[in-house]
C-alpha cells in the first residue's frame, strides 16, 4: 500500500515555445505525444509518479487556460488536485501556494516537485531514487534535488556543485551554477563533482514552507494570508485577487540558492529535459540514414540526421537535406537547420508579428 503522506506537485504550466509549431500557447508540449508512444508527456509523468505516490495525492500545477486539457488527459484526477495559476509567475509562487494547500491537508506530507515534460526511461530507477530522497527528507530538515550525471559539456543546463569529499550517497550541495559557456562546462565535468540541475525537488512540506518564510518573507506573507481559505470555496477568489501580486521568481533563486540545508542525490536513471527538437531527436529511434521520424511515411534520398514529424502520418519526400527539423502542422510547415534550434523562439515571434498570434 502506498504511503498516504507522499505527495507530488506536477509542474505543467510552461509553453515549450522551442517545440513550435507543435507546441503552442493554447496547446503546449506537455499535452502532446512528442515521442509517438501513445501517451502524452503529462500522462507519462503522472503514471511514473503514481508508481510511488497515491494518485489522489498528485497535484497538477498549471495555468488556468490549460484546465480543460488536464481533465481531458488525466480523467482520474479531481478538481481538488488541479491547482490553477491565474498569471504566469515562475515556479516559486506556485510551489509555495501548492505547499500551503498540502500542509493544511496533511502537515506530515513529504513531496516531490517534478516537471511534466521530461523523458525518463528507467522508471524503476527513478522510483528508487525518489524513495531514497523521501527517506532522507522524512528524517532531516532538508531541501533535496536529483542531479543528473553529465554526459557531455552541455551549455543549456544549470549545474549543481556538491561536496567532493563526502562518501555518502546523498551529497551536500556546495552551490548552484548558472548555465556555463563551453569551456566552463568542460571544466565542471573534469572536476567530477558537478551534476546537471534537472529541476526535480524533494522535501517535507514543513521544511519547504519554513525555507520560504525565512528566505522570501514577502512572498510567504502574501500566500500565508490565504491560509484560512485554502481548500475551501473561498480559495479561488483569494487567489484571483492576490496571485498576480507575487514576484516572478524561480524556486532555485527563491530558496534553493539561499538555503544552507540543500542536498543532492546523483540520479541513476537516464534523463532528457526534451527542451528542443534536437533533444527529442536524440531520444528517438532512427532509420538507416539517422533520420528520426514521428507520425510520417518517408521517402528519402541523400537525406540524413533529420527530425521529421507530421500531424497525421503524411507522406514526406526529402532529397538532399542533412540535419534539418521538418515539422508539418495544419497551417504551418517548419523546415529549419537543427544547429539553429535555439532560434526557433525568435522565429515564432516573427511569425506572430507577420501572420498573427493565432499561429503561436
Amino acid at each position: 500500500m502506498k504511503n498516504k503522506n507522499y505527495y507530488a506537485i506536477l509542474m505543467a504550466g510552461g509553453v515549450g515555445s522551442r517545440f513550435w509549431p507543435v507546441s503552442t500557447q493554447d496547446f503546449p508540449k506537455q499535452f502532446h505525444d512528442m515521442l509517438g508512444t501513445g501517451d502524452t508527456l503529462i500522462q507519462k509523468t503522472f503514471n511514473r509518479l503514481a508508481n510511488l505516490i497515491p494518485k489522489e495525492n498528485i497535484f497538477i500545477l498549471t495555468n488556468e487556460r490549460y484546465n480543460d486539457l488536464v481533465f481531458e488527459q488525466l480523467p482520474e484526477v479531481t478538481k481538488r488536485q488541479v491547482v490553477l495559476e491565474p498569471a504566469m509567475r515562475n515556479t516559486a509562487p506556485c510551489i509555495l501556494y501548492a505547499s500551503l494547500k498540502i500542509q493544511k491537508e496533511n502537515p506530515e506530507a513529504i513531496m516531490i516537485v517534478a516537471p511534466s515534460d521530461h523523458w525518463i526511461e528507467d522508471e524503476k530507477a527513478f522510483t528508487n531514487n525518489v524513495q531514497q530522497a523521501f527517506n532522507f527528507c522524512s528524517k532531516n530538515k532538508a531541501l533535496m534535488t536529483l542531479g543528473i550525471q553529465p554526459t557531455f559539456p552541455n551549455t543549456g543546463y544549470g549545474y549543481i556543485e556538491f561536496e567532493s569529499t563526502s562518501e555518502e550517497v546523498i551529497k551536500e550541495v556546495r552551490q548552484f551554477r548558472e548555465k556555463p559557456d563551453y569551456e566552463t562546462a568542460k571544466n565542471f565535468i573534469s572536476q567530477g563533482n558537478f551534476l546537471w540541475n534537472a529541476g526535480i525537488f524533494m522535501w517535507s512540506v514543513k521544511s519547504v514552507i519554513d525555507n520560504f518564510e525565512k528566505n522570501q518573507p514577502a512572498l510567504f506573507k502574501l500566500f500565508k494570508n490565504g491560509a484560512s481559505v485554502y481548500n475551501t470555496e473561498a480559495e479561488d477568489d483569494f487567489i484571483k485577487e492576490n496571485y498576480s501580486k507575487a514576484e516572478n521568481i524561480s524556486v532555485d533563486y527563491a530558496i534553493m540558492e539561499k538555503s544552507n540545508n540543500v542536498y543532492v542525490l546523483p540520479a541513476t536513471f537516464d534523463w532528457n529535459d526534451l527542451g528542443t527538437w534536437g533533444s527529442l531527436y536524440d531520444k528517438l529511434d532512427k532509420d538507416e540514414n539517422d533520420n528520426a521520424i514521428v507520425n510520417a511515411r518517408t521517402l528519402t534520398e541523400d537525406a540524413s540526421g533529420n527530425m521529421i514529424r507530421t500531424k497525421d502520418n503524411k507522406i514526406v519526400v526529402v532529397d538532399g537535406l542533412k540535419d534539418y527539423i521538418i515539422v508539418d502542422k495544419e497551417e504551418v510547415l517548419l523546415i529549419y537547420p537543427k544547429h539553429k534550434e535555439q532560434d526557433i523562439k525568435k522565429v515564432l515571434q516573427q511569425v506572430k508579428d507577420k501572420f498573427g498570434t493565432q499561429h503561436g
